[in-house]
C-alpha cells in the first residue's frame, strides 16, 4: 500500500516521502495514529501544493531577513573602555556589551547568537558575526575606544 509520511519516523522515512509500505502496518498503525494519509491522486495533489505554499513563505522569509541583516551590517557599535597606562584595557568588550549596544541601536538580538569567540581585550575595530534565523549571519563592525576621564576632556 503506497502512503504518505505526515511526520518523520525513525527506520521508516521523513515527512513527505511517499512510500510503500504493507497493507497491515498501514491500517492498524499509521493511517490510525495520522502518521500518514492514503497516497492517491487527492492527497499527493493537496501535500504538493502545501509543500509549494510552504517553500514560497520560507523563500519570502529568508528575503527578509537577509534585508534585516544588510542593515544590521551597517550598524557600527562604539564601545569605550577604559584603559591604563600603554593603552592596556581594564576588563574586555564581552557579548554582553555588544547586545546592548545593538538594542541602544533598535535591534533586538539574543545575545548567544553572537559569535564572538573570546571577549575584547585590546582596543580597534572587529567585525563581530551574529546568527539570524534561516542561517543568515549578519556582520557587525564594533569600535573599541578609549575612554575620555572627565578630567582630560576638559583640560
Amino acid at each position: 500500500m503506497k502512503v504518505i509520511l505526515q511526520e518523520t519516523m525513525e527506520g521508516v522515512g521523513h515527512l513527505g516521502d511517499l512510500i510503500d509500505v504493507k497493507d497491515g502496518f498501514a491500517r492498524n498503525f499509521l493511517l490510525p495514529r495520522n502518521k500518514a494519509v492514503l497516497a492517491n491522486d487527492r492527497n499527493i495533489k493537496s501535500f504538493e501544493h502545501t509543500k509549494r505554499v510552504a517553500a514560497e513563505r520560507a523563500k519570502k522569509e529568508k528575503l527578509e531577513i537577509e534585508a534585516h541583516a544588510q542593515k544590521m551590517s551597517t550598524v557600527t557599535l562604539t564601545v569605550e573602555a577604559q584603559v591604563g597606562k600603554d593603552d592596556k584595557m581594564f576588563g574586555s568588550v564581552t557579548v554582553k556589551d555588544i547586545a546592548e549596544g545593538l538594542t541602544a541601536q533598535g535591534y533586538t538580538v539574543d545575545r548567544r547568537k553572537i559569535q564572538l569567540p573570546h571577549p575584547i581585550k585590546e582596543l580597534g575595530t572587529f567585525t563581530v558575526p551574529v546568527k539570524l534565523p534561516r542561517e543568515v549571519t549578519a556582520a557587525v563592525t564594533v569600535r573599541v575606544v578609549k575612554k575620555q576621564d572627565a578630567e582630560t576632556a576638559t583640560a
